[in-house]
C-alpha cells in the first residue's frame, strides 16, 4: 500500500473534518421523533441515575414491570448509557421548557390532547397518552439531543473511519472522500442515523475494533498487549449493546489471533486470550450489574422476564433454531430486506472476485476506473463475509426479525460497514460511468427512505420512493408537526416546506468544502 495521493490541495484532516461536518449536518437534519424503548433508560440516568422506568410504564409495548423490580426494558441498555450523557448535559435547556409547557396548559386547562393524524391506531394512542402525563414535549427535545449530539456524530465519526481506511486501499484521496461519503448516504447508515438505533452503532464499535487491529496503514500505535485488551472491550461493549454482539465478540476474538497468527506460540496464544478477556469483562461485567439490579438475577437476559408477547412461545423466548423463510426475509424482504434497502451492498459478495476484475481490466489496459487501489486482503476480507453469514444466521433463529416490517431494516444494521468495504473493493476495479450510476441510484433511494421512513405499507421500501415523486422533499420531523395539527405554536403548520432548512444545510455543507485553510 503507497502513500495516498492528495486532491486538489485538500489535506487528509481537512478532507476528514469536511466529511464528518458534512455527515453531521445531513443526519441531523432528518432527524425523526420516533421514540424507542432505548429511550427511555437514557432519560431515566439522566434524571436519576436510575433504572427504573416506572413514570413511563405503558408507553411503549417493549416496557414491561417486574414485581418488586419496577419497569424496565427487555433489551441491552449500552446505548442508553452513552446517550444518556448528551441527555443529562442538556437537561438545564431542556427541564426549563417542558415545566413552562406544563405550566401554560395547567393555567389554560388545555389539558385535553390534540388530535394526530396518522393512519396508526398505535401512534395516535402513544400521542394522546404522553401528552396527557406531560411528556410530549420532554421526550422529542430528548431524542433530538440524544440524535443530534451522540447518534449523528457517531455515525459520522464512521464515516470518517471509512475514508480513512479506503484511502490506504485505493491510494487516492479523492477517490477515498467520495466512496466514504456514499456509504455516509448511500447505504442503510443514513436512514438509521435519524434516532437511537443500537444495531447500528453495535457495528460501528466492530468495525472500529476491526480496523484497528487490522491498521492497513502499519502506523502500529499500540502494543500487541494494547490491541487485545482494547479489542475485548470493543467485543464485550457489542453485547452490552445487543446479545447478537455475541457474533462480533468470537468474531473478533478469532480475527485478533489470525491477524498475529505469525508470531503465536503456545503461550502466547494464552496471554493474548487472558488480554482480551480483561478486555471484555468490563463492559460484560456492566451488563450483568444491569440485569442484576433490574431483574434480580446476573445471568438472564432481560427478555427471559418478559411477559407473553408474539411469537415468545417459539423457542427460547422467541428464538430457536434458523429458519429459511427468516434468511430470505432478512435479504430480501420488500419492507426490511438488507439487500431490498441497499442494493450497492450485493456487490460485496463479489468481492472475492474482486481481484479477477482488476487483472483483467489491467490487461486491456482499462484505467477508467475509480483508481488503481488494491483489493482487501483475503484474511480481511473473509472475515467480514464470515461475520455476515454468521450474523445472517443467527438473526434467522429470532422470530421477532418479521416485526422489522415497521421499523425498516434493523437487525442486519451492524454489517453495513463491513459490506461497504467489500462492495468498495469492486467499485473501485468498475468503469466511472456504473460507479456514478449506481452511487445515484442508491443516494436517492436512502435518500427517499430517510426523507419518508414508513415502509410498512403493501409497496415496501418503493412507498417513500413514490412518496417522494408526488410530494416532493420532506423532513421527518415536519412531518411529525404537521400531523399535530399546528398544536405546538403553529410549528409544521400544514403546508410547511422543507426547502429552506434543506438550503441552509446546503449553504453550510458548501462553506465548509470551499474555504480552506491556510495549510490547505
Amino acid at each position: 500500500m503507497r502513500e495516498p495521493t492528495a486532491w486538489r490541495g485538500y489535506t487528509s484532516r481537512g478532507l476528514a473534518w469536511r466529511i464528518f461536518a458534512t455527515c453531521w449536518i445531513v443526519f441531523t437534519l432528518h432527524f425523526a421523533s420516533d421514540i424507542v424503548r432505548e429511550h427511555y433508560p437514557a432519560m431515566a440516568l439522566g434524571d436519576r441515575l436510575t433504572f427504573r422506568l416506572d413514570e413511563y410504564g405503558g408507553l411503549h409495548p417493549d416496557l414491561f414491570e417486574k414485581e418488586g423490580y419496577g419497569w424496565h426494558i427487555g433489551n441491552n441498555p449500552g446505548i442508553s448509557m452513552l446517550a444518556a450523557i448528551p441527555y443529562a448535559l442538556s437537561r438545564p435547556i431542556i427541564d426549563p421548557i417542558v415545566d413552562r409547557v406544563r405550566e401554560s396548559r395547567r393555567l389554560s386547562g388545555n389539558t385535553a390532547p390534540p388530535g394526530y393524524a396518522s393512519e396508526w391506531p398505535n401512534q395516535r394512542e402513544f400521542f394522546r397518552e404522553a401528552w396527557r402525563r406531560g411528556l410530549d414535549v420532554k421526550l422529542v427535545l430528548s431524542a433530538f439531543v440524544m440524535q443530534a449530539f451522540f447518534m449523528g456524530p457517531v455515525c459520522a465519526l464512521s464515516a470518517v473511519l471509512m475514508f480513512f481506511l479506503l484511502r490506504r486501499l485505493t491510494g487516492h484521496d479523492r477517490t477515498a472522500a467520495g466512496l466514504a461519503l456514499l456509504y455516509a448516504f448511500g447505504t442503510p447508515l443514513f436512514y438509521r442515523a435519524a434516532f437511537l438505533n443500537h444495531n447500528m452503532v453495535l457495528g460501528i464499535i466492530a468495525f472500529a475494533a476491526f480496523a484497528a487491529l487490522w491498521d492497513p496503514g502499519g502506523a502500529r500505535r499500540f502494543s500487541l498487549r494494547a490491541q487485545f485488551t482494547l479489542a475485548g472491550v470493543a467485543g464485550g461493549a457489542t453485547v452490552l449493546f445487543d446479545y447478537s454482539g455475541a457474533v462480533f465478540l468470537a468474531g473478533l476474538f478469532i480475527y485478533a489471533h489470525l491477524r498475529h497468527w505469525d508470531t503465536a506460540s503456545g503461550a502466547a496464544v494464552a496471554r493474548r486470550t487472558l488480554w482480551y478477556a480483561l478486555g471484555a469483562i468490563g463492559p460484560l461485567g456492566l451488563l450483568w450489574f444491569y440485569q442484576w439490579r433490574s431483574f434480580g438475577h446476573a445471568f438472564f437476559p432481560g427478555q427471559h422476564w418478559m411477559p407473553p408477547v408474539e411469537w415468545i412461545e417459539l423457542g427460547y423466548q422467541g428464538y430457536g433454531p434458523p429458519q429459511l423463510e427468516l434468511l430470505v426475509a432478512l435479504a430480501f424482504d420488500h419492507r426490511y430486506g438488507l439487500f431490498v434497502f441497499s442494493p450497492l451492498l450485493l456487490l460485496a459478495l463479489l468481492a472475492p472476485v474482486a481481484g479477477r476484475l482488476r487483472t483483467r481490466g489491467e490487461a486491456r489496459g482499462d484505467v477508467r476506473g475509480l483508481g488503481a487501489g488494491v483489493p482487501v486482503p483475503r484474511r480481511e476480507l473473509w472475515t467480514a463475509l464470515l461475520l455476515f453469514a454468521t450474523l445472517w444466521i443467527f438473526f434467522s433463529g429470532s422470530n421477532y426479525t418479521r416485526l422489522q416490517f415497521n421499523t425498516g431494516m434493523r437487525y442486519m444494521a451492524p454489517i453495513v460497514p463491513f459490506l461497504f468495504l467489500l462492495a468498495a473493493g469492486v467499485l473501485i476495479r468498475l468503469p466511472r460511468l456504473i460507479v456514478g450510476l449506481a452511487a445515484v441510484f442508491s443516494i436517492s433511494l436512502t435518500w427517499c427512505l430517510s426523507m419518508y421512513r414508513e415502509v410498512e405499507r403493501p409497496m415496501g421500501v418503493l412507498d417513500p420512493v413514490l412518496r417522494t415523486l408526488v410530494n416532493g422533499f420532506e423532513l421527518p420531523i415536519l412531518s411529525t408537526l404537521e400531523r399535530t395539527g399546528g398544536a405546538y405554536g403553529g410549528l409544521g403548520a400544514e403546508g410547511t416546506s422543507a426547502l429552506p432548512l434543506l438550503a441552509l444545510a446546503a449553504a453550510l455543507i458548501a462553506c465548509a468544502w470551499i474555504r480552506r485553510s491556510a495549510r490547505e
